[in-house]
């Protein structure tokens, strides 16, 4: 099963976390064969939100949410279950300053294809 795990941080407790060590688990967890995806993301200052109202585009530069801890990055991970994607998720590095966030991920395009699928005959 795929998940998701949403990597939430203090931007001011990054220097706490050496890059090495980011690094180092995601090369760890590419070679498991676990990671299907996964990237850091740039500073929250650097965020745009966009929103479509009434037809009518909306674009918000820099933070949109006062929080003290920022969307900072993500791991597309694959797991037999949600036991499975907890312990993968608690070795994130960043885990230690902030936290992770684990998802399972919805297959709406093979829902979707399920339930258009025409029987054969």
């Amino acid at each position: 099963m795929k998940y998701l795990c949403l990597v939430y941080l203090d931007e001011g407790r990054l220097d706490e976390l050496p890059d090495e060590d980011c690094v180092a688990y995601d090369s760890a967890i590419r070679t498991s064969g676990h990671c299907l995806a996964s990237e850091a993301l740039e500073s929250v200052r650097t965020a745009t939100t966009v929103r479509m109202r009434d037809g009518k585009v909306s674009v918000t530069d820099g933070p949109f949410a006062e929080t003290k801890e920022q969307l900072a990055g993500f791991y597309m991970i694959e797991a037999r279950n949600l036991d499975e994607a907890i312990a993968l998720a608690a070795e994130i590095p960043p885990a230690r300053v902030g936290s992770i966030e684990v998802r399972p991920i919805r297959p709406i395009r093979e829902t979707v294809a399920a339930a258009n699928a025409v029987p054969h005959a």
